[in-house]
This record gives C-alpha cells, structure tokens and sequence, in this order.
C-alpha cells in the first residue's frame, strides 16, 4: 500500500534557476516529486542517496562539468542501468543529439520547451521505460 503511495521522484539537473522554477511548479502540479540540482556535483550528490530518483532531466551546459560527461559517467555504472534520463538542452543540432542519444539519454528535448510535451516525455518514458540499444 505504502509503495502506491509513493511519489515518482525526478532529479532535475538545470543551472537556471528560472528555468528549475518553472520545471518544479510543472512537475509539481502532476503529482512528481522534484529534485533540484544546479551543477552536476549536486547530481552526483543526489545520485548517491537513497532511493534513486526515478527519473532524470539533465541539461548539456552545467556551470561545472558538461551534462554529457555525467550521462557517459552516469551509464558505465550499472547501478544507473534503469534510470531514464531525458535531455533538455539549448543544443539543437543533430550532431549534439546523436551524441547525447548514442550515450544512453533516453529522450532529447531541445529548449525552449513546451512543457506538454516535457511532461508527455516523462510520462511516455515511465510507462515504457529504458530505450535501449543492443
């Protein structure tokens, strides 16, 4: 009963504090719980608590480290094996999608987004989990 009652949780990787504003009330208002991280040394923060999120939005350019080097450091550990993570990035050309898709994201979402289809996007990749590629 306990476990029906649990709120999906989605760790949102964002430096822009408007943007993660407008994410959280998105989220919030269905039902997510919401996980801010604002460099990816609070991702990695977060990622090394208990339970993992549920779900990952991660953007490309992080005042820290690049959010293509957590998705590559992110998918060589098993760990992170279920754990779908959607792009939401600036980065609009192909080249950058192919390389955020070919390093495990599940879904790339370029900005300015639509938050319909960021929230279609989530719901899409709970209901059918990882996209993977053998």
């Amino acid at each position: 009963m306990a476990q029906e009652q649990r709120k999906v949780r989605v760790l949102v990787v964002e430096d822009d504090l408007e943007l993660q504003d407008l994410i959280r009330g998105l989220l919030e208002r269905a039902g997510f719980e919401y996980i801010r991280a604002l460099t990816v040394s609070d991702a990695v923060a977060v990622l090394r608590t208990r339970p993992l999120p549920n779900l990952m939005v991660l953007d490309l350019m992080l005042p820290d480290v690049s959010g293509f080097e957590l998705l590559r450091q992110m998918r060589a550990k098993p760990i992170f094996d279920d754990l779908p993570i959607i792009i939401l990035s600036a980065l609009a050309d192909p080249k950058e999608i192919r390389q955020g898709l070919d390093l495990g994201a599940d879904r790339y979402l370029t900005k300015p987004y639509i938050a319909h289809n960021l929230l279609k996007t989530i719901h899409d990749v709970l209901r059918t989990g990882r996209r993977r590629v053998e």
